[in-house]
């Protein structure tokens, strides 16, 4: 019996295969999904690791991306159940003195708390914050011409510089530039590389256009309400399909794989040609992450009070301590003080937890393929700044970086990015070609994370690549 064929199959259902084939199914080209796992979504999946009732959040919890994604913020996702929570504050940057910086919506009322810096910092985020909508667009999408260039250039020129050059150079109080290097050690680079500093100017203007939400019941429900708009658009997605080759996949005029170069290439073998898989094993992965969630009997106690305002919390107070733990990770060290990026949903989202109980979501940048437990070391960073944080555990759930591997096998050796994104692949990602989403074959094409714009629950690797496929595969019909 003949197979159904489509328009276009999607191999993996990752934030990116799914903007992909909404895109196609929105076009009005029939689409399928193939997903590995019993449940769609990638990093998006939420799940009881620890006890009864503790929702916690895979991978992604923590979404300024989401919210300010182009693609995204064209979908209908409250329609199908997405609530978005803005705690009150974007983020808390405890200090060793008990006192801590928050990113508030507010570029003043964040550039208050700075001291000597508070006019730098309002010079710096305040023109950023009131151009962000042309800053997403250039900075979520493939190298290109930008349409409001004199918006991009106030961008763009402290962007290409290293965070710490770029704090040390902007700065003079230690407290602003271990908050701005906090942001800028996302990027999972060291901060002495160029273009690190692009990371922490995004994620700071997001902050105060737009906040930092997370969804109400944990970022499942934004997996299942892309699903769920690609059905009601006509697409298909099919769990517990494994795809070991493309010849595992149903007729089709386009194959778009949510997946990293490694992958392509042993989905792809018998069909790319030697040169070009020559050209994808030379794509490099960055640091992986070592990941703890806690099941806790009552909020984290923090020192400085202000941290239970925030739905981040970055741990590792000076732009020092923190370059030496983005550093190591790259050098093939584990941090005796990791810099730890920790998120409190449930003390915003009630349904995270049982009445008065709490959750805790962290992790920190470790060297790609480790096997190390950092469950001790992440502890002590929090107990550094919330004291009798340890006696409020019932129950930590661990995942090394092999472990984020073996559970989503995007996650090459840990990496959460699909691949470094220094600034030889920021936007050459996986290759140095006009369309980063092509491939020598004329109906198979990357979606993933490897291509611009990166890591991050934004979809716009998927969107960008499907309107390649629009272009290249299905635009021919009308031209031929």
């Amino acid at each position: 019996m003949a197979r159904q064929s489509y328009d276009a199959v999607v191999v993996g259902s990752g934030p990116n295969g799914l903007a992909a084939a909404i895109t196609l199914a929105r076009a009005g080209k029939t689409v399928a999904v193939f997903e590995a796992r019993a449940t769609p979504g990638g990093g998006m999946r939420t799940a009881e690791l620890t006890l009864p009732g503790f929702q916690h959040d895979i991978c992604s919890a923590i979404h300024p991306l989401g919210i300010g994604s182009p693609f995204m913020r064209s979908l209908p996702l409250e329609r199908f159940g997405v609530e978005w929570i803005f705690p009150p504050a974007a983020l808390a940057h405890p200090l060793d003195d008990a006192t801590a910086v928050t990113l508030e919506r507010s570029v003043a009322a964040t550039a208050a708390q700075l001291g000597r810096d508070a006019g730098r910092y309002r010079r710096l985020f305040g023109p950023l914050a009131r151009q962000w909508q042309p800053i997403a667009q250039f900075t979520l999408g493939p190298l290109g011409l930008p349409r409001r260039p004199l918006a991009l250039a106030r961008f763009g020129l402290p962007a290409l510089a290293p965070a710490d050059l770029l704090a040390r150079t902007l700065f003079r109080e230690e407290r602003t530039r271990g908050f701005f290097a906090g942001m800028a050690a996302h990027s999972m680079l060291p901060l002495s590389q160029p273009a690190s500093a692009a990371f922490g100017l995004v994620l700071g203007l997001f902050g105060h256009a737009l906040g930092w939400p997370l969804p109400r019941g944990g970022s499942q429900r934004l997996a299942d309400a892309l699903v769920a708009y690609l059905r009601e658009l006509g697409g298909t997605v099919v769990t517990d399909a494994p795809i070991t080759a493309l010849d595992d996949l149903p007729p089709a005029r386009a194959i778009l794989c949510d997946v990293t170069p490694r992958q392509l290439i042993a989905i792809a073998a018998r069909h790319l040609p030697q040169g070009y898989q020559q050209r994808l094993a030379h794509f490099h992965y960055g640091p992986g992450v070592c990941k703890v969630d806690f099941a806790l009997d009552g909020p984290i106690p923090w020192h400085a009070a202000a941290c239970a305002r925030a739905g981040t919390v970055h741990l590792g107070w000076s732009l020092d301590e923190i370059a030496t733990s983005e550093r190591a990770a790259w050098q093939g060290e584990h941090a005796a003080r990791p810099f730890v990026l920790l998120a409190q949903q449930s003390l915003f989202d009630p349904t995270r937890a049982p009445a008065g109980r709490q959750t805790a979501w962290a992790y920190c940048h470790v060297p790609n393929g480790s096997t190390v437990d950092m469950t001790g070391r992440i502890e002590a960073q929090i107990e550094r700044f919330a004291p009798g944080f340890g006696a409020r555990i019932l129950a930590r759930h661990t995942m090394t970086a092999l472990d984020m591997q073996a559970y989503n096998p995007n996650y090459i050796g840990g990496d959460i990015n699909g691949g470094a994104q220094d600034v030889t692949q920021l936007f050459t990602r996986p290759t140095a070609q006009l369309d980063p989403y092509a491939t020598p074959l004329h109906n198979l094409f990357l979606c993933s994370s490897s291509t611009p714009p990166g890591g991050g629950v934004h979809g716009m690797c998927g969107y960008h690549a499907a309107r390649s496929v629009l272009r290249k595969v299905f635009h021919a019909d009308r031209t031929s």
